[in-house]
């Protein structure tokens, strides 16, 4: 997902110590229920990230994403999401894992973070850190994956990693392979006192990976360009970027996966059930309730599962065999589709395989 952070970053204000025992207590919370950092922020409004969203989506950098750029005011200021607000509590847990073998036949490539619900166990052990502020006394709510707070900046603020050049944070030692959430609380707490410093220097290796040129500055993300947000984006895929999709049916880990700290530092652990290639055909001949069934903690706009028949499409048309007749036969089946982006997306594809096909 196209991030907010650019090369100028804020520094997180020095602040009084806080609670260091309650402090001290949460992290140990957190890391005994899976997380593998924790950092303390202060409540303070993140008026970098929020003038950043403001200019991007000005500039059409954002293209038609909501999530954070819905309402920048409410998902820059921790105390909009939790009243009287002190401290941020920001925990990362990690999610790289090994590939499973590719199935035989046609498969669309989901990126890392999706093969598995990574979110339940990182919101479980959020929540235990905010049971036990609770019990302290003080309000705490917790958040993940969710468009009540930048999530990327806070962590940046408590001092858990900083901003890659593809707007990804990295942990020092660790890389950039981590879901990140936050509990904001009433309780004041021993915050950061300074940002992680750059570790990328004049690397530019994820840049240039990327595979239709998406990262227009250091840490600026043009939506309009990524795969992972033109993935989930409902209406025609932009023809222009079909070809660069390749193999990919929901989200791109790409510009990770050429990054010399992932390289060097990451560390993976098993992922039990992972789902890393999904069968085209037979997405393609799934109903709408089987698809939500199988993929539906995926974000698939207004919970409509014609985008990921419209991403098998292009997959299709970069990687199928037209000579293969289950694969000849459900592309001539869409180009008679009732749906006229599915209608399109199938023309584009049997051209692409040598296929005649009613228009």
């Amino acid at each position: 997902m196209p991030g907010v952070p650019d090369a100028a970053t804020e520094r997180a204000t020095d602040a009084a110590p806080g609670d260091t025992a309650l402090g001290k207590a949460v992290r140990v919370v957190g890391l005994a229920a899976g997380l593998d950092v924790v950092g303390v922020a202060p409540a303070d409004p993140l008026l970098r990230a929020r003038a950043a969203l403001h200019d991007r989506a000005a500039a059409g950098l954002a293209d038609t994403m909501a999530f954070t750029y819905k309402n920048p005011e409410r998902s820059t200021d921790p105390g909009q999401a939790v009243a009287g607000a002190r401290s941020v509590v920001v925990g990362a847990r990690r999610y790289l894992g090994d590939e499973p073998p590719r199935p035989v036949g046609p498969s669309g490539r989901v990126a890392r973070y999706a093969w598995v619900e990574h979110y339940a166990p990182l919101r479980e052990a959020l929540w235990a850190m905010a049971r036990h502020l609770r019990a302290a006394g003080h309000k705490a709510v917790a958040f993940a994956d969710d468009n009540s707070i930048v999530d990327r900046e806070i962590a940046h603020r408590a001092g858990i990693g900083w901003f890659g050049k593809n707007a990804n944070l990295l942990v020092p030692g660790a890389g950039s392979w981590f879901v990140l959430g936050a509990v904001v609380t009433t309780a004041a707490l021993p915050v950061a006192r300074a940002p992680v410093p750059d570790g990328c220097g004049p690397c530019r290796r994820c840049a240039e990976a990327c595979p239709t040129a998406a990262i227009v500055a250091p840490g600026v993300v043009d939506a309009r360009r990524c795969l992972s947000w033109l993935l989930q984006k409902p209406g025609p895929f932009p023809l222009e970027h079909r070809v660069a999709l390749g193999d990919r049916l929901y989200g791109c880990d790409d510009c990770q996966e050429v990054c010399p700290p992932n390289l060097r530092l990451a560390e993976r652990r098993p992922v039990p059930g992972a789902r890393a290639w999904v069968p085209l055909v037979e997405l393609l001949d799934a109903t709408d309730d089987e698809l939500l069934e199988r993929h539906g903690r995926w974000y698939l706009a207004e919970r409509d599962p014609t985008w990921l028949r419209r991403n098998a499409l292009i997959i299709l048309g970069n990687t199928g065999d037209g000579q293969d007749p289950a694969v000849a036969a459900v592309v001539r089946r869409y180009a008679d589709h009732d749906h006229p982006v599915l209608r399109e997306q199938a023309a584009w594809t049997a051209d692409r395989l040598g296929l005649a096909v009613a228009r």
